[in-house]
């Protein structure tokens, strides 16, 4: 840069932490401590999850942006999803910033997901303060956590500068933060000055003109389609002329009929943005991430947002069982064809491919979790559809077949370390590393294929008890570790449509684990229970006691069926195989055949067997 200066009125700071670990919570004492609240003003806990989905899990699924003023000076805080399957949002984030604090638990110490956003971080050389948060805690481990993420900087290949990282403790619950553990702290105010001190201000060319980076859209109702960014350089006002420029280097005008800048977790009009701002403009339609908003007298791109490759596959399609329609407002291909681009324009992470089938589409991402969370999206919105099972997506490198391979971080009780390696090494995990610290709790960390994780997690819970921790980062492509079965039962096949009736399920019941409860409608070709044995079998569950000349139909006896554990989006998608869809609608999740009449199948098994 030429005439490079720095806008010492501003801070864009990024906020990176695992899941769990407090992230949420600290926002939420820096809004209050920064004034941004009136004394007898109510707000709620966890300003920042504003999404439904985001509430009822506790994570953060979407990078959001607010704003704090501290001694005259504004931070722009961008909360950064600490999950790596939201790892399009992450890029994107970090894209607006100048610095990040990295908030790691005093007990669990660094996690994997912390590693994916960090890693990111480093490879922009960009600043890190690092607080060790929920220092209260009764297993509280500070010493041991700190070398831990000193062994991480390590690793993630960190510069010298970048080692040398300040450190706070924090009590993210009680809004408290302070710079060494024997000192007095009541508030967050060593946090502020820390950030102001360490991480500097935005960098900008005074000479250049109005240049920003689109790192996120919006949509208003009022204003249409809102482009969100950071200003690398120059000021914009209202009403001005400029242009929009996209991945071909294609110009379009445009217009800005709005300018808003954050103001806490709110948007506040403004006339002019300084730079190094993050900027909401509103004036321009055809706009997608990435894409550079400048001057059209020296229309100048910026480099665009890269984003990794997406590992995991998954098949989209109209709902085409006899219950359609009944339950959502949109089952047409068209609006599921619009939806899903719509999708690809604020996830940068995602990619839509057409198929064979006109209203079948392949969405890649970065993980089934992701996947799942798009799903349940759509379906809070009124859309009925089908999706088939998460499948990797493999790559070819010199005729060697390749597969995504996971990072596996295992935290458990000693009892249930048999159990999982023998699980795991069945999918083709490779143990790295087993740490014991004698507390009656193991660490594992193992590198298994992403395809060995599809379906384990339910598994993983069921054999710790509930007490399993177990969390997973990409880790990079490897050669094909070979077959093995998904899943080791068969599915109950409805062979009719109509309602289960207690008689006919309480008959089934030795037969396997049932999924639907009395009354519950079924149709031909709906699975419902997973068979004791590895093949699928054809069941009335419709079937009612035959009346006699001596007594009433179920007069003697009281069926007593066993309970049935709701369907859950991600235990379906766990359990269907190649040939079989998860059907959703906004009140029901189905599994069903991918080819719902008996007859055909039996046709179809047969012509596999010829073939085999």
């Amino acid at each position: 840069m030429k005439n490079a200066t720095r806008n010492e009125a501003l801070r864009n700071i990024a906020i990176i932490a695992h899941v769990d670990h407090g992230k949420t919570t600290l926002v939420d004492h820096m809004f209050r401590q920064s004034g941004l609240f009136r004394q007898n003003q109510e707000m709620t806990d966890r300003i920042m999850d504003s999404m439904d989905l985001e509430r009822e899990r506790g994570i953060t699924i979407a990078a959001k942006n607010c704003a704090v003023i501290w001694n005259g000076v504004k931070i722009n805080i961008i909360d950064t999803p600490g999950h790596a399957d939201f790892g399009g949002e992450v890029e994107r984030a970090l894209s607006m910033v100048d610095g990040a604090v990295l908030l790691v638990d005093a007990s669990e110490g660094p996690l994997p997901q912390t590693r994916f956003v960090l890693k990111k971080t480093l490879d922009r050389g960009l600043p890190v303060i690092v607080a060790v948060n929920k220092i209260d805690r009764k297993d509280a481990r500070v010493e041991e956590v700190l070398n831990e993420i000193y062994d991480l900087f390590i690793d993630l290949d960190a510069s010298e500068e970048q080692l040398e990282f300040p450190v706070l403790y924090a009590i993210g619950r009680e809004g408290m933060a302070k710079r060494s553990l024997d000192d007095e702290s009541g508030d967050l105010s060593p946090l502020f000055e820390t950030i102001l001190s360490e991480i500097k201000g935005p960098l900008h060319d005074a000479d250049e003109p109005f240049r920003m980076l689109v790192s996120d859209l919006g949509y208003s109702d009022f204003l249409g389609r809102l482009a969100v960014g950071r200003v690398v350089s120059g000021t914009a006002h209202i009403n001005q002329t400029m242009v929009c420029i996209d991945a071909e280097g294609t110009t379009k005008p445009l217009r800005i009929s709005k300018l808003q800048v954050y103001q806490g977790p709110k948007l506040t009009e403004t006339e002019a943005a300084d730079p190094g701002d993050i900027l909401v403009l509103s004036g321009v339609e055809d706009v997608t991430i990435g894409d550079t908003i400048t001057v059209a007298e020296s229309p100048k791109a910026l480099p665009r947002i890269n984003v990794d490759e997406p590992t995991v596959s998954m098949r989209f399609a109209i709902n085409t069982s006899p219950f359609v329609g009944r339950e959502g407002k949109f089952v047409q291909s068209a609006k599921l064809r619009e939806r899903l681009y719509k999708e690809t324009l604020r996830n940068v992470a995602i990619k839509i491919e057409e198929t064979d089938d006109k209203d079948a589409f392949t969405v890649k991402g970065r993980g089934e979790f992701q996947m799942a969370i798009i799903v349940e999206t759509m379906r809070r919105e009124g859309f009925e559809i089908s999706v088939g099972r998460p499948e990797v997506i493999y790559k070819t490198e010199g005729g060697v077949r390749k597969e995504p391979i996971e990072h596996l971080f295992i935290d458990t009780d000693e009892a249930f370390v048999g159990v999982i390696t023998e699980k795991l090494s069945v999918r083709k995990g490779r143990m790295l590393n087993l740490v014991n610290h004698g507390s009656g709790r193991v660490r594992l960390e193992f590198s298994i294929p992403a395809r060995g994780l599809i379906g384990y997690r339910d598994e993983f819970l069921t054999d710790t008890k509930g007490t399993g921790i177990m969390n997973s980062s990409f880790s990079g492509y490897d050669e094909y570790r070979g077959d093995f079965p998904s899943r080791f039962t068969g599915s109950i096949v409805s062979d009719r449509q109509g309602v289960g009736v207690p008689y006919a399920l309480f008959n089934l019941e030795p037969r396997g684990r049932l999924f639907i409860t009395q009354g519950e409608p079924v149709y031909e070709g709906m699975i419902v229970g997973e068979h004791n044995r590895d093949n699928d079998i054809n069941v009335n569950p419709c079937k009612e006691k035959k009346l006699t000349n001596m007594r009433a139909s179920g007069k003697d006896e009281h069926v007593i069926l066993t309970p049935v554990l709701p369907m859950t989006l991600e235990r379906a998608l766990h359990f269907v195989r190649e040939d079989e869809m998860v059907e959703v609608t906004p009140l029901s999740i189905r599994l069903r055949k991918n080819v719902l009449p008996a007859k055909d199948r039996h046709v179809l098994d047969g012509a596999k067997k010829k073939t085999s």
